[in-house]
This record gives structure tokens, C-alpha cells and sequence, in this order.
């Protein structure tokens, strides 16, 4: 009879040493090293602003801090700001408006006077759209100082279709300071745009004169 051919072994690795096996291996693996993005940013402004130590700035509001400055706050406004937001009891949130406003055009003071009066926010937004459509700073805080005392002020859309509409930068600002209602400016606007035969009216402040 011919004999029996090679038998073949089975090894097998018990369960509980493939887990010591793979647990050995992951603590072979380097660590991750922790991020201190955050502390680095802190510690380099404190380091360039050192009023700001004695503000007790958080992380977060060094984030806000970081926006405004990238879109170019100088460090005193930036304390300015932390001060401002002390005063409130508040933390400083108010870093993207602030630096969408910086980009629309307007100025360094101007977003300083908008953080006193409060009219930052939601109203911010409204603000850097005004710029755009090429209203001066001067409008603007015109228009927040009246919404800052709760009185009537036009509104957004109305001041962009008075600027559409052909009147000069000091004439809506003129409309402003004086409180022209809503129901006066539209009907100014209409009054422009119905306006044909090469006669158009522009805005003398008290009353329209006709021209052409």
C-alpha cells in the first residue's frame, strides 16, 4: 500500500493573542499631534496687543479679532472693539460684519462709530449692501444714529431706489437727517420716473424743481 501522503498542520492563533497582537501594533503607531492653531493665535496677539491681557479675550473672540484684521482693523480699533463689547457684557461676535463692511468700502472710523451705536448685527448686513450701491459712509451712520434712537428712517430698498433714481449722495442724506417718510420718497421716486420729454426733477430739499 502506498503511504499516506504529507499531513498538513493547521495552526490556528488563539482570539485572545490576535487582540494583544493588534493592540501592541496600534500603540506602535506615532501620535497625533495636537492642534494649537487656537493657542498659537492667542498667544501672538497677546504677544502684539498686550492690552488685550487685561481684557481676558477668549479664543473665539480672537477668531472674530483675526477677521477684522485680515481685512485691515488696526490693533487699537480691535482693543476698541473687545472695550466696547466689555462694556455690554457681551462677547465680541461682530468680527465678519465688521470686516464685510471694511470690504464694501467703508471706513476704519466708520465701523468703530457703527460698533457704539450698536448697529452692527443683522443691520450690518443691510449696511454693506447700502455701500455698495455706492451710498457714503456718511449716509450710513446717518441712517444708523436715526435707527439707534428708535426714530423713522428710510428704509434700505427705498434708499437704493432714491440712488437708482439719480439723486446725489447729499441729497438722500439730506432726506435722511430730515426724517422724509417713506410715502414722501416714493413719491419722489415716481415723480422721477414718470418724468418724460427730457424734463427730469432733482431733489432742492424743502420742494423739487422742475428742470429742462
Amino acid at each position: 500500500m502506498p503511504s499516506p501522503g504529507p499531513t498538513r498542520l493547521r495552526r490556528s492563533v488563539p482570539l485572545g493573542s490576535l487582540l494583544a497582537l493588534l493592540s501592541l501594533l496600534s500603540a506602535c503607531k506615532p501620535a497625533q499631534k495636537p492642534d494649537t492653531t487656537q493657542q498659537d493665535q492667542m498667544q501672538m496677539w497677546l504677544d502684539n496687543v498686550p492690552e488685550l491681557k487685561s481684557l481676558n479675550v477668549s479664543n473665539a473672540e480672537i477668531a472674530e479679532l483675526q477677521k477684522v484684521h485680515e481685512a485691515g482693523l488696526t490693533d487699537p480699533s480691535a482693543v476698541s472693539l473687545i472695550k466696547l463689547a466689555r462694556d455690554r457684557q457681551k462677547p465680541f461676535t461682530d468680527g465678519q460684519p465688521i470686516a464685510d463692511l471694511l470690504s464694501a468700502g467703508s471706513s476704519e472710523q466708520t465701523v468703530l462709530e457703527l460698533a457704539r451705536m450698536n448697529q452692527l448685527g443683522l443691520w450690518a448686513g443691510e449696511a454693506r449692501v447700502l455701500r455698495l450701491a455706492g451710498l457714503s459712509d456718511r449716509t450710513i451712520l446717518a441712517v444708523a444714529s436715526r435707527r439707534s434712537k428708535g426714530l423713522p428712517v428710510l428704509s434700505g430698498e427705498t434708499l437704493g431706489k432714491l440712488k437708482n433714481a439719480g439723486l446725489s449722495d447729499t441729497a438722500i442724506l439730506d432726506m435722511v437727517q430730515k426724517g422724509t417718510s417713506e410715502k414722501d420718497a416714493s413719491a419722489y421716486i415716481s415723480e422721477r420716473e414718470r418724468a418724460a420729454g427730457g424734463h427730469h426733477f432733482v431733489y432742492q430739499g424743502h420742494g423739487r424743481k422742475k428742470l429742462g
